[in-house]
């Protein structure tokens, strides 16, 4: 079994790093061109299966990257509900909650990283079940769980596998262990190259803030 990882494309919410969970907030024009670009580069992908979480900005990533005709949605693919922070920035909450840490304190209001492990464990063990290439289109702290959990890390350790938008990774195996194929993918979306231009955001200093 190969796994494909997609995060969905850029919205207006992940550009500003807003906490963005069941807030269905649509993929902004540079989001549509990263998954039309998406396309593209995996024109020649055959999968045998498709799988969605039901939010927009990932059903619409999966569509224009030409997934759509095979496209089943399911909640276990949701984003880790935020709760009481969601649309907040993480120096927001900080600003509140000192030392704030997602992958150990969780959202009030909303769930733990062992919640969204519970979440993922059961499609998991589905998809183990075949022997296919599974493409799944969802959301960056979804999606890095999901990952730990497939390599039987504990779901803390998502904190090191870092997902940018429109990027694809892939999780498989390497003799009997459970590998990483390939991570953080983004040169075929192009959204490597926007990421790089954000202020404070991959090695641009953020007192060039202006």
């Amino acid at each position: 079994m190969e796994l494909y990882l997609v995060r969905h494309g850029e919205t207006e919410w992940s550009r500003a790093r807003r906490h963005t969970s069941r807030t269905d907030v649509p993929l902004s024009p540079a989001g549509e061109a990263e998954a039309e670009a998406l396309g593209a580069h995996l024109a020649t992908l055959q999968v045998d299966r498709v799988l969605s979480s039901p939010l927009s900005r990932a059903v619409t990533t999966a569509r224009l990257a030409g997934f759509g005709d095979q496209l089943e949605e399911t909640p276990a693919l949701l984003e880790f509900d935020y709760g009481r922070y969601e649309g907040l920035t993480t120096p927001q909450i900080r600003a509140e909650r000192p030392a704030w840490d997602l992958f150990r304190d969780g959202c009030p209001g909303g769930e733990t990283v062992a919640a969204v492990a519970e979440r993922a464990r059961p499609l998991l063990a589905t998809l183990a079940a075949g022997d296919g290439r599974v493409a799944l289109f969802g959301h960056g702290h979804q999606l890095r769980i999901l990952a730990a959990c497939f390599l039987d890390l504990a779901p803390e350790a998502a904190r090191h596998l870092f997902l940018g938008t429109a990027s694809v990774s892939v999780l498989g195996r390497e003799h009997d262990w459970p590998a990483v194929l390939l991570w953080n993918e983004q040169q075929g979306s192009g959204a490597h190259a926007a990421e790089a231009g954000s202020l404070g955001w991959r090695g641009i200093p953020r007192e060039t803030r202006g």
